[in-house]
């Protein structure tokens, strides 16, 4: 990867985000940081890839699709172009789980309080 023609940079907030990850198929791991590459590359990111949650403080879904699976990971900014990874989880209905949000929320608010 190119560093040069970055945007924007992910980072990884503790183990929240890689307890995820690591349990992860390998198909699903390359969509995962094939979505990071883009998300860090583009300067428009289409929804598809990068939502803001609706009625949320901020809080952002990176959104992965393999096949019928679907898969979510909260993030935030901090500093403008530095998104932090939260939680991550699969999605199995249409509405994403409350407590997976308020676990992101949590995350965050972790993570700037750590900061300060």
């Amino acid at each position: 990867m190119n560093n040069k023609n970055k945007v924007r940079t992910i980072i990884i907030y503790k183990d929240y985000f890689t307890e995820f990850f690591v349990k992860q198929r390998q198909k699903v791991k390359d969509k995962i940081i094939w979505t990071f590459d883009l998300i860090e590359e583009l300067h428009r990111v289409p929804e598809t890839y990068l939502k803001h949650l609706e009625n949320t403080d901020a809080l952002f879904e990176i959104r992965i699709q393999l096949g019928s699976d679907i898969f979510r990971i909260f993030c935030f900014f901090d500093q403008g172009q530095l998104i932090v990874l939260a939680n991550g989880f699969q999605k199995k209905t249409q509405k994403t789980p409350k407590k997976e949000i308020e676990k992101a929320l949590k995350i965050k608010e972790e993570y700037f309080n750590e900061k300060k």
